[in-house]
């Protein structure tokens, strides 16, 4: 069958979101032709480049969300009128949300809400396909005062009643960003109309795409979910937004994550965690699948096999560092262990993520300092420090696997976390681990590690030290935890997960395209998804003549896979 990918910031990209999940993929269904739909969200994006592509992946087409667009043609009386009501009913609808966070539960569990949204949405999408685009209309003074209008009307949030000239023009220019889609050529008969499916690797724009071509030309959608596209707003703009920007955009993702919840086929998520998000915007339960991200176990479970040289008395932490990751209340912790255990070490691994990072690591460095100074009044040797902070990519310390390798128990002690991706890394390599309960990490240890509540130094010491005096304990939880990380988070599980709800949603796909045969009769089963596998078996058998579209070996090469097209 053919897969139309649709991505945000990632894949093809070299860098970026769902880049690495999206090629494994990719590569691991050779029996599918994919299509390529991407948005980059930066200059710099596009200019470190792609990935290199698989030979059945047919096209690759690009539009950037970073860049000024162009405003499209002019728009007659008549155009103009329909963009002002459309608009003028999208911005109402999100000035209407409540201010609460009951916004969440309530606010999408409305149906009439929801029709006003999507009735919104869908007529500007008309519009732009009609007009060949929105871009100037939606950067335009009419937006502007529909949206002033809207803040302004009796009834609306209290966030949106205090937005000024400044807030409004922001606003506008991040929902033009974010209504980019409607103005793009994607949805013809030749591009997204001729997949079979589409699959959004992420919520957000990149499902609004696969809104927009289930709507012109029937295609069903599959949206999945690693990283919460709603989640990852709320903590990006929790800092330095007018409240009446965050909270007029905020309603703006919300309904737009319940209207791509309620009209996909299927959603997946990573966890339960995520999962949990999405039934409280509205998903339908029936609709939702778990698929565990795949990961590339090769380096790591060596680490595993391997005999266990580490010192049994070294605790290991290995990720990006940032104020989520709570090092401070490692630390603390350690500082207890220290007292039972003198000889108890930690090594901290890994780089500051952004200059926010850089800010937390020197001062996890100066707490490390002042926590375990040198008796002498001195300064520690590096081989006597009982705190290291290292970085991969030294001798010593080449890659991940030589990390967690180098400890008897790895610790995460993060408050905020998704999918633990470095947890699951330390399981592949057979290590005991001491966890925090955030995020999707109790859903991930699944009893095969010890996790303590976060910002709890008591407890985080406490289960360190339990497991550095009992090395049969650490063995046995290393080897439950290596073998329920192959058994759920590899790439052939993934792989196998997302196909197979390929083929569940095709099944239950109606006809979108009616072929006929030779005498202007329908053809039954004409087009199969089987059809695009190559081989000869796949050539169809026509018991009435030769529809123009059958391939015959003696008239045309070519294959199966471009005859069924």
């Amino acid at each position: 069958m053919r897969i139309g990918l649709l991505t945000e910031g990632g894949y093809p990209y070299v860098s970026g979101d769902a880049r690495l999940w999206c090629d494994r993929l990719v590569r691991g269904l050779g029996q599918h032709e994919f299509d390529l739909y991407a948005l980059s969200r930066t200059e710099r994006q596009e200019r470190e480049g792609r990935l290199p592509v698989p030979p059945h992946v047919s096209r690759v087409r690009t539009a950037a969300l970073w860049s000024a667009p162009d405003p499209g043609p002019a728009q007659g009386r008549h155009a103009r009128r329909r963009f002002t009501e459309a608009y003028a009913e999208l911005a109402a609808v999100l000035c209407s949300a409540p201010d609460a966070a009951a916004a969440d539960e309530a606010a999408e569990a409305d149906p009439a809400e929801a029709d006003r949204f999507g009735s919104a949405l869908y007529a500007l999408a008309e519009l732009a396909r009609e007009q060949g685009g929105l871009t100037g209309a939606l950067r335009s003074e009419t937006a502007l005062r529909a949206l002033e209008q809207a803040c302004r009307a009796p009834g609306a949030q209290r966030a949106a009643r205090t937005a000024r000239v400044p807030e409004l023009l922001r606003t506008a220019e991040q929902l033009e960003r974010a209504l980019r889609p409607l103005s793009l050529d994607w949805y013809g008969d030749d591009t997204l109309g001729a997949a079979d499916l589409c699959h959004a690797a992420s919520g957000g724009t990149a499902a609004l795409t696969g809104l927009l071509a289930h709507r012109f030309a029937g295609v069903p959608l599959l949206v999945t979910e690693y990283g919460l596209q709603l989640r990852a707003h709320y903590l990006g703009t929790a800092h330095g937004t007018p409240p009446a920007v965050r909270a007029l955009i905020a309603s703006f993702h919300r309904r737009l994550a319940a209207e791509t919840y309620r009209r996909a086929a299927r959603i997946t998520s990573g966890n339960t965690h995520t999962r949990r998000w999405q039934e409280r915007l509205g998903a339908d339960r029936d609709k939702l699948r778990t698929v565990h991200p795949g990961m590339d176990t090769a380096r790591f479970t060596e680490v595993g096999e391997a005999p266990d040289g580490a010192d049994p008395r070294t605790l290991v932490w290995a990720g990006r560092v940032e104020p989520a990751k709570d090092l401070t209340s490692l630390l603390h912790a350690f500082a207890e262990i220290r007292e039972q255990e003198p000889g108890a070490r930690l090594r901290i691994v890994g780089a500051p993520a952004g200059p926010e990072g850089t800010g937390y690591l020197e001062h996890c460095k100066a707490l490390a300092a002042r926590l375990f100074p040198d008796e002498s009044g001195g300064a520690h040797t590096a081989e006597e420090n009982p705190v290291s902070f290292e970085d991969i990519g030294g001798p010593e310390l080449p890659g991940p696997a030589d990390a967690y390798a180098a400890g008897a128990v790895v610790v995460l002690s993060s408050v905020v976390e998704g999918f633990p991706v470095g947890l699951v890394e330390a399981m592949l390599c057979g290590r005991a681990t001491v966890s925090t309960d955030a995020g999707a990490v109790a859903e991930v240890i699944g009893g095969t590690g010890l996790v303590v509540p976060p910002r709890d130094p008591h407890a985080l010491a406490a289960a360190c030290l339990a497991l550095l005096r009992d090395p049969e304990r650490r063995a046995r939880l290393g080897a439950a935890a290596r073998a329920r990380a192959l058994e759920l988070f590899t790439v052939e599980q993934n792989v196998t997960a997302f196909h197979d709800l390929y083929l569940e949603i095709v099944s239950h796909a109606p006809v979108r395209r009616v072929l006929l045969d030779g005498t202007g009769e329908p053809l039954p089963f004409g087009a199969p998804a089987e059809a695009r596998v190559p081989g000869h078996w796949t050539a169809p058998r026509l018991p009435h003549g030769r529809p123009h579209w059958a391939w015959d070996p003696a008239r045309d090469p070519a294959p199966a896979t471009e005859a069924a097209r």
